[in-house]
């Protein structure tokens, strides 16, 4: 019990941040509630299929590393958690950014839901999308601690990071509402804002313990992934539908349409990886270090 309820309050700020949105929210707008609501489960979609998946495989292994006082082994793997989660998170950030009111349109405008409800919703969904590569990142650095039973460390963080959203709360609050009546999306940038703190502050914790430590693969990685992404973005721009025709059409024509927009987008992305000289075999399980 005493590593586990410091550990659940670390990886769990962003859930307590998106919670005071919704308590501020509520006295917002009608509708601000619900914007945020489909806004953060598109935004969990990417957050909870992989990040968690990849810091629940990482921790054993760490753990186990840390305790034969593999310190080489301990960085590699960590390095290659965050590298795998920025791999998949910040295309997946470009796509939600760009095709945020297609993809709300598609999954919820069928009754009730309004264009302006959707063009509420995708400018949180956006707000969000900022933030989802430190989300993510949250999830994979954290665990880089509590394999040294360090559980101090990230609570502490996590409770700067969340006095921090509390004041951006305010701030984007007053200044979006006065001056764009839109209160809701101040809130999604503050909670983007403070996870992004959360994150460097956590990475920056790593590297000055030597714990964590940019791997060669970094000079080749980063200059890949940014003109993949580029391509994929440009992509998108050209083939995005117009979210007020798909509103018209069923749901099987919407669904297929933007399925058939993600295969594209995705394939491009790997394919241009893949000329770069990433390959995706090299993310497939933690290198160990010799």
């Amino acid at each position: 019990m005493t590593l586990m309820i410091p550990a659940l309050f670390g990886v769990s700020v962003s859930q307590i941040n998106l919670l005071l949105d919704t308590v501020l929210a509520s006295f917002l707008p009608t509708g601000s509630v619900s914007w945020l609501y489909y806004s953060d489960r598109l935004t969990e979609l990417p957050l909870g299929v992989f990040a968690i998946a990849v810091a629940t495989v990482i921790l054993p292994t760490l753990s186990a590393q840390q305790a034969s006082s593999r310190s080489e082994d301990y960085k590699v793997t960590l390095d290659w958690a965050v590298r795998s989660v920025l791999l998949v998170g910040v295309p997946a950030a470009v796509a939600l950014i760009i095709l945020a009111k297609p993809i709300l349109v598609t999954l919820f405008q069928y009754g009730a839901l309004t264009n302006q409800d959707v063009a509420m919703a995708s400018l949180s969904l956006q707000a969000y999308a900022i933030g989802l590569c430190s989300f993510m990142l949250i999830k994979v650095l954290a665990p880089g601690y509590y394999a040294r039973k360090d559980m101090k460390t990230p609570v502490r963080i996590g409770i700067w990071a969340m006095l921090a959203n509390m004041l951006l709360n305010l701030i984007f609050l007053f200044l979006l509402t006065r001056y764009f009546q839109l209160g809701h999306v101040g809130l999604a940038l503050a909670t983007a804002s403070s996870a992004a703190l959360n994150a460097v502050l956590l990475w920056r914790g790593l590297i000055k313990s030597e714990s964590y430590q940019f791997g060669p693969q970094w000079r080749r990685f980063l200059p890949s992934m940014a003109l993949s992404c580029i391509v994929m973005m440009t992509l998108l721009l050209w083939l995005r539908p117009e979210a007020e025709s798909l509103a018209t059409e069923l749901w099987w024509s919407r669904s297929a349409r933007m399925l058939v927009l993600c295969l594209f987008g995705f394939l491009t992305y790997v394919a241009c990886l893949r000329l770069s000289g990433i390959r995706l075999a090299d993310f497939r399980t933690p290198p160990i270090a010799s």
